[in-house]
């Protein structure tokens, strides 16, 4: 036994010896100090040749609320994406009934101009609009064109019930299959837009068409491309 293993002291005066043992044990290449096992301290760091457990934490084991975070920002967004559907047929909307209203007011200022139109066509087929006159009627003419209004209704147009007004219907002497279409017009028809002011009054008749017509009872043969 060592001098490191065991300290002896002087009694208490009535010759005992006293013995501590010390068992603790010196590490022969560091020559640190170790404490035997089972004596380390509560809370001491493991030795560094000690092998330590790897735990792996997840993000959403570290901070709970990660999830309910993520839920709440899902969320604003599907709001923000409605918001701004919403908004968009707002403005369409908006833009719609703007573009209505303008074109109501072009229609009410045109349509009292309807009349002064009809004597300018009449005065014009009678060889009267001449001169200063015409001047003058040109300027009237552009300025309805200006509000987008359009004049329909003119000889050799093929008939349609929506935009013409049949007042006579004449018949012809070719013998096949005929069209009907616009031989005289008595009225001039005008539209703004998709919006028709009045029909044009016509004089219709039947003619042979210039290509050929198809015979409704054989069926039409399309290419397949």
């Amino acid at each position: 036994m060592t001098s490191h293993d065991r300290n002896e002291h002087a009694g208490n005066g009535d010759g005992e010896r006293v013995v501590v043992r010390d068992r603790r044990r010196v590490d022969p290449v560091t020559g640190e100090v170790r404490a035997p096992a089972g004596d380390e301290p509560a809370g001491a760091a493991p030795a560094a040749s000690d092998p330590v457990e790897e735990v792996s934490v997840t993000e959403a084991e570290a901070d709970p609320r990660i999830e309910e975070l993520t839920g709440e920002v899902a969320e604003r967004t599907a709001d923000l994406q409605r918001v701004s559907a919403e908004y968009a047929n707002y403005r369409r909307r908006v833009d719609r009934d703007r573009e209505a209203v303008l074109v109501g007011a072009r229609v009410q200022f045109v349509s009292e101009l309807l009349t002064v139109l009809d004597d300018l066509d009449r005065a014009e087929s009678h060889g009267d609009l001449t001169g200063p006159f015409k001047a003058v009627a040109d300027k009237i003419v552009a300025v309805t064109q200006k509000q987008g209004l359009e004049p329909f209704g003119f000889d050799g147009e093929p008939f349609d019930p929506s935009l013409h007004e049949a007042v006579q219907h004449e018949t012809s002497d070719a013998a096949g299959p005929t069209v009907t279409v616009v031989s005289a017009v008595l009225r001039r028809g005008y539209r703004i837009a998709d919006r028709i002011l009045r029909p044009a009054m016509v004089t219709v008749v039947d003619r042979v068409p210039d290509g050929p017509v198809p015979d409704p009872d054989q069926p039409t043969e399309t290419s397949e491309q």
